[in-house]
């Protein structure tokens, strides 16, 4: 008897390996499943995040849990965030978290590390 492949995708980010980013630590999921336009990541940003943008990535950032205080830098503004909170990060947007934060991100098309450019800022 043959089993067919079940046509849905479940996650276990705990699972996934952690993967070194400007932000933090990365757990990125689904780029491997053709009808999903793109990738989505559980990611643990740490104080020390990079500010960087794409060049033709969107992101979705959704706060799951936060330090108080926490922030989002966004072409230069400071942005309160607190877990529920979403942002949309469209390609060009220079961006960083300040502070701890975990977040769930969306990332269309399918996240690429060639895409993404670290800006260096002044001292």
């Amino acid at each position: 008897m043959t089993s067919e492949p079940k046509r849905y995708r479940v996650v276990d980010f705990d699972a996934l390996p952690g993967n070194e980013c400007p932000c933090g630590i990365a757990r990125r999921a689904l780029a491997d499943v053709a009808e999903f336009p793109g990738t989505l990541h559980r990611t643990q940003i740490t104080r020390d995040a990079k500010l960087h943008y794409h060049r033709r990535l969107r992101e979705t950032y959704y706060v799951l849990d936060c330090e108080p205080g926490a922030q989002m830098q966004l072409d230069g503004d400071l942005l309160p965030v607190r877990p529920g909170f979403c942002v949309f990060i469209p390609p060009g947007v220079r961006h960083r978290a300040v502070g701890n934060l975990t977040v769930l991100i969306v990332c269309v098309p399918e996240f690429d590390p060639e895409d993404e450019v670290i800006v260096d800022e002044p001292a």
